[in-house]
């Protein structure tokens, strides 16, 4: 048998064989695009239901430290009392505040309180709030459901949580007392009525915080303009390097001014966590897919060996061969990828309003997230999918082709 001198074939040309070969046998290509298809989308859509879940789970505890960035007297975080306040801002770090990064501020006073119906005492967080950024920066109107939020800061009503009225067996415009300590100590009390009623994503908050007026909780407590913190939110809590400087250089060294990650490190961890554990979550759902490209691949190897045997007769390099298989196992994950972003997207936009999961609501509420769960698409989870499928794909496809390139032409011809 005489074998052709072995030549170099245009890649133009190995595209339209691979292409060709590709659709040879349609069964064993629908079925691994189908696997691909499907690994894609799950790895999209179940990245997109974590990232929701976890963004939830920061938006809360953010909105429930709430601020992105916060000010406070040194001790206050180890001691959060009330002779631990600070003065209003001053004019160098009203004009940070005042910058283009900062989205909203405002400030508050807030101590640990006793509340008490005729019915029931509780002991809850007092928050003396302005209204107005207080809404900016959290506060959601439409959390209520009964009555109104607080007017101005000198408003002499309370708003609290539906979970506390029912505790309190109180109702709206009813009169509650509220007690707490002054600077000296003394106990310092006084009446409210009840002007709104609210129900917030977590239940427990409802029954941890109770609204009003920053002026009339300083009148109360013998504050003058003191207040226990400063919060400030650009709203964009991943990025709060690039703008968080520069207000704690304007608060000064007299002050403590920490980002949300430093306030609460667990949220900071789950953070962290987070995104690396997508990529692990990808290179885990690919690597089971890859076992299924690997034995397709090979199957497709061993059907072809009279053909590659002839190809390498006809003068084709190995090399040209492995190429060839690679470029094969390159058009399957393309094709593949381009179905399974389509399908992670038209699945999951349908899905932004959100998705129930009230039956597990108290499973939910302990891990910090609310009850409806709302997927969340970032761009960079699709590329990392993209680019992990591509690599390990290629990758898993080196062996099958390799064994291809390597058969000897004359053993090759003469298999059954």
């Amino acid at each position: 048998m005489i074998i052709a001198k072995k030549s170099r074939i245009p890649f133009n040309t190995l595209f339209t064989l691979a292409w060709r070969n590709l659709w040879r046998n349609h069964r064993r290509t629908l079925i691994m695009l189908s696997a691909i298809t499907i690994g894609v989308w799950a790895m999209i859509f179940m990245t997109a239901l974590m990232r929701g879940m976890v963004d939830d789970m920061l938006l809360n505890g953010i909105r429930n430290l709430p601020g992105e960035v916060q000010i406070h007297h040194p001790g206050y975080r180890d001691d959060p009392s009330i002779n631990n306040s600070i003065a209003t801002p001053d004019e160098a770090l009203l004009k940070a505040l005042q910058g283009p990064a900062v989205k909203a501020w405002t400030s508050r006073v807030r101590v640990p309180a006793v509340i008490s119906s005729e019915r029931d005492s509780r002991g809850i967080t007092l928050l003396g709030v302005e209204p107005a950024g207080e809404v900016q920066l959290s506060f959601d109107l439409d959390s209520i459901i009964e009555g109104r939020f607080l007017k101005n800061s000198d408003d002499t009503g309370i708003v609290i949580g539906a979970k506390m009225a029912e505790r309190l067996e109180t109702r709206l415009g009813k009169r509650i007392v509220i007690m707490s300590q002054d600077p000296d100590n003394n106990i310092a009390d006084r009446g409210f009525r009840i002007v709104g009623i609210y129900k917030a994503k977590l239940a427990g908050l409802e029954e941890m915080y109770v609204y009003a007026g920053i002026e009339t909780v300083q009148k109360l407590l013998n504050l003058k303009d003191q207040v226990s913190e400063i919060a400030v939110t650009s709203d964009d809590y991943r990025h709060v390097e690039s703008w968080y400087p520069h207000i704690k250089e304007a608060a000064g060294k007299e002050l403590q001014t920490q980002p949300w990650y430093e306030v609460d490190t667990y949220m900071g961890t789950m953070l962290t966590m987070m995104d690396g554990f997508v990529l692990v979550w990808v290179v885990v759902i690919f690597l089971a897919l890859s076992f299924g490209l690997v034995n397709t691949l090979v199957m497709a190897v061993f059907e072809r060996i009279r053909e590659i045997g002839l190809m390498q007769a006809l003068g084709m390099r190995p090399s040209m061969i492995l190429y060839q298989i690679l470029i094969e196992s390159f058009f399957l994950l393309v094709i593949g990828l381009l179905l399974g972003n389509v399908l992670a997207v038209v699945t999951i936009i349908p899905l932004q309003d959100g998705i129930d999961v009230s039956v597990v609501a108290k499973g939910m509420e302990m891990m910090g997230t609310s009850s409806i769960l709302y997927p969340a698409l970032q761009l960079n989870d699709v590329v990392l999918a993209n680019i992990v499928v591509i690599v390990l794909g290629l990758l898993t496809s080196i062996l099958p082709a390799w064994h291809a390139a390597s058969f000897n032409p004359v053993e090759a011809l003469g298999k059954d």
